[in-house]
């Protein structure tokens, strides 16, 4: 991967980074070299942030399931973004179910 590719892809999660925390989400860019999620704070949940024109969401889904394996930080779950475009997020299916099942659970029991 070259500088440009590097500094885009910083870009990229400094961004999200802006618009998590701007929805009152404590987030950090992690240490990748330190063995951290490209971004950590989201208790549950394993952040492969991707700022791509053109994305294999495969690959990349296929990144976070490993990175998340190992580091045993959370759910795996990609943040991409293409540029003028906004934000999307993937998640397997089955996750996305236990979310939605704990949330419908937290909401029943306010």
């Amino acid at each position: 991967m070259g500088k440009a590719e590097r500094d885009k892809g910083a870009r990229g999660e400094r961004m999200l980074k802006e618009v998590l925390n701007e929805n009152g989400l404590d987030v950090r860019r992690g240490f990748t070299y330190h063995h951290e999620s490209d971004l950590i704070g989201l208790t549950g949940i394993h952040i492969e942030c991707k700022f791509v024109e053109r994305l294999n969401l495969r690959k990349a889904m296929g990144q976070a399931e490993e990175e998340a394996e190992k580091r045993k930080d959370g759910l795996p779950v990609v943040f991409w973004k293409t540029s003028r475009k906004p934000w999307l997020v993937t998640m397997r299916l089955e996750d996305w179910i236990l979310l939605y099942k704990l949330a419908r659970r937290a909401t029943k029991n306010e």
